[in-house]
């Protein structure tokens, strides 16, 4: 440890250590703006100078290594008068176009300049103009404001793993783009707005729409995929306007995906605003009172044995907890959550939990995937994964599709399970690599799972990670990656064929008479027998509402205070930003008010009482593997067919971006570079 004295305060700071790190450390705020705590330095903006004893001259704090016994000023004249001419210098080309400019009343720059620049400006010659860059449809660039901190070609290059933005060019000269001209392919790509201090590069569908004094700020969970991505949700009256990323080191540090973040305009969009009921075949409003009414008339006469509940993949644990109460009130043992129809063991919590956990992936020194493609099941745990990468001695295998870009070096192990048979027999050539590692990992993806032979991969995946010495006391090399936030969740509730029940395949196939689906989005109504009576609750008018007879309006994860469990099983709350749009409810008070109309009053009232009814609270826990046996699969039922992905079109993949503008846009952008790569 190296002691400094920063403005007369003595700290003690790790040997290596930057003289910025020690300047916070003792509490003093320094100005930057090229430096990010999670990019490598640059060191090419001069804004954090500082004063160093017996230095010659001013120092980058954010470049220069501290010494022992080492005495900085902050705030010394030379350093006032230092950083005041590099804001000068700054501002020589840099437009006034504040009261424009969408950075305004959150840009750095503006609030450096006011805070540490000069009060008058002696430029009076022409500034110089640059070009706009067309990147793509998510971000809008306005290149002139750029001060060449270079932020955004790191990220690309060291987080995102798409190197696609350089600096052209030399001196005054220089530009910052994509030198052709090409919309960005990273998934990752909107934290490039959060990163840019100035108004270079901000977001195309928020352009000219609000000012951030005028929003209200929720926190809320991103649902889209299964990171369980804190977020924050800027509205203005009835209507969101933007999705921000919040900071949490164990689950998505400050990054935020793509989908998310951008698809928030299908919150408006072919949405479900009042109940409908279906008459002489055709569907036409109603109420509230007609449709449940017409439930009760049908529930009423069925034995339980023929009423089944199906949930989708975005539901939040409250609505998932009430329907599967109700369903215990009418008798029926009919539910299932797994509309892709993955062989998933509920035994255990671990055989279907990402049981490294996210940030424990920092740990482990060797990784096999397999049946997945982190990169657009969960553009965050990949961008961890890449960060674990690029530090060294990580060999990672993948097991699926050949000619994935995964953003990081991997070996091609094969396209089908039978390479799982071979690294648990350790007759592969990767598994001496595997097994000597200390912490490996195995990665399965969920779609694996969604297939003939899906409980077969479960089992024989369960096995690899055992063979390498990866389930013990000390460390959990397991992990399911789940595709959406509410997934994980009623796979903890258990929203599971109960004793006698009959799963998705047997409710589709005729084995119910009334079928409640809530949110089940991705069922496909032309698998519903013909005379199956469906009940569809949800927020949006998608393929499965068409099939139904009643239409129940729910809120959509924005509209609601919610619970969800993210891949690794960590309990997070969102809150509502906004109400449903027209008559629609939150979905657990659609199904405590059903309760009523059938005679089976659900015995809460408040979403209190129904939490504290509901075993599952808030936290996390991280747990290790103290018993090996593994699921329940027999790996000698693995077939020769190849992995597919699951996720065929990364930008529309859930019922909220297929009814955004902004995600089709998207779609379209980048369908036609990937057939041109197929081809």
């Amino acid at each position: 440890m190296a002691k400094v004295t920063v403005d007369g305060i003595e700290v003690e700071v790790p040997n290596g250590a930057t003289v910025l790190q020690a300047c916070e450390a003792a509490g003093k705020e320094i100005p930057r703006f090229c430096y990010h705590e999670r990019l490598s330095v640059a060191g090419n903006c001069r804004m954090c100078l500082v004063e160093v004893e017996k230095a010659p001259k001013p120092v980058a704090s954010c470049a220069y290594p501290v010494a022992d016994g080492m005495v900085v000023k902050t705030d010394s004249p030379v350093v006032r008068n230092a950083r005041r001419g590099v804001m000068e210098f700054l501002l020589i080309n840099h437009p006034l176009d504040c009261p424009i400019c969408d950075q305004g009343g959150e840009c750095d720059l503006q609030d450096q300049a006011m805070g540490y620049g000069m009060d008058h400006s002696r430029y009076r010659e022409a500034k110089r103009s640059v070009k706009d860059k067309n990147i793509g449809p998510l971000i809008k660039t306005i290149m002139t404001r750029c001060i060449q901190c270079t932020r955004c070609v790191r990220f690309s290059a060291e987080v995102a793993g798409t190197s696609e933005l350089g600096g052209t060019n030399r001196g005054e000269n220089l530009e910052i783009g994509t030198y052709v001209e090409q919309a960005l392919t990273s998934e990752l790509s909107g934290n490039l707005i959060d990163i840019c201090p100035v108004g270079a590069l901000t977001s195309r569908p928020y352009a000219f729409v609000a000012r951030p004094w005028e929003l209200r700020k929720t926190e809320g969970i991103d649902v889209l995929d299964a990171t369980g991505t804190n977020i924050r949700i800027d509205t203005r009256g009835p209507e969101v306007l933007r999705i921000l990323p919040r900071i949490n080191e164990d689950v998505n540090e400050e990054w935020m995906a793509d989908r998310g973040r951008f698809s928030f305009d299908g919150l408006k969009r072919k949405r479900l605003d009042r109940p409908w009921l279906r008459v002489d075949g055709k569907l036409r409003p109603a109420s509230w009172g007609e449709a449940f009414a017409a439930i009760a008339a049908k529930l009423k006469g069925l034995p339980g044995s023929r009423i089944g509940a199906i949930a989708g993949d975005l539901v939040e644990a409250e609505s998932l907890f009430a329907l599967k109460t109700l369903m215990a009130k009418l008798g029926s043992a009919n539910l299932d959550c797994r509309v892709d129809g993955a062989a998933i063991d509920v035994s255990r919590p671990d055989f279907y939990r990402f049981n490294t956990t996210i940030a424990g992936i920092e740990e482990a020194d060797a990784l096999l995937i397999v049946g997945s493609n982190p990169r657009h099941e969960s553009p965050v745990i990949n961008a961890r994964i890449r960060k674990r990468w690029a530090q060294g001695r990580f060999p990672v295998g993948l097991i699926g599709p050949v000619g994935l870009d995964l953003t990081y070096g991997h070996q091609h192990l094969g396209d089908g399970p039978a390479a799982l048979g071979t690294l648990i027999e350790g007759t592969h050539w990767f598994s001496q690599t595997f097994r000597a590692a200390k912490k490996p990992m195995v990665l399965l993806g969920r779609g694996a799972l969604a297939r003939p032979d899906g409980a077969a991969v479960l089992a024989a995946a369960w096995q690899v990670a055992a063979s390498a010495d990866a389930l013990r006391p000390d460390w959990h090399g397991f992990n399911l990656l789940h595709l959406f936030g509410g997934q994980v969740g009623a796979l903890a509730l258990g929203f599971l064929p109960g004793e006698g029940g009959q799963d998705i395949g047997g409710m589709l196939g005729g084995g119910v008479d009334a079928l409640w689906l809530l949110g089940a989005d991705g069922v496909d109504p032309a698998m519903i027998q013909p005379g199956t009576f469906v009940i569809y609750q949800g927020h949006h008018g998608d393929r499965a509402a068409s099939r139904a007879d009643v239409i129940l309006p729910g809120a959509a994860y924005t509209e609601k205070d919610g619970t969800w469990v993210n891949t690794e099983g960590r309990v997070q709350r969102g809150h509502l930003a906004i109400h449903p749009p027209g008559e629609a409810r939150e979905d657990w008070r659609i199904i405590r008010a059903a309760s009523e109309a059938l005679g089976a009053t659900l015995p809460f009232d408040t979403l209190a009482q129904l939490r504290d009814a509901m075993p599952l609270a808030e936290g996390f826990e991280r747990g290790f593997c103290t018993d090996a046996t593994g699921p329940s699969g027999d790996v000698g039922g693995l077939s020769s067919t190849a992995f597919s992905l699951p996720l065929a079109n990364y930008h529309q993949a859930d019922v909220i971006s297929r009814a955004s503008e902004v995600m089709a846009q998207c779609a379209a952008t980048y369908a036609a570079p990937l057939a041109v790569a197929a081809e």
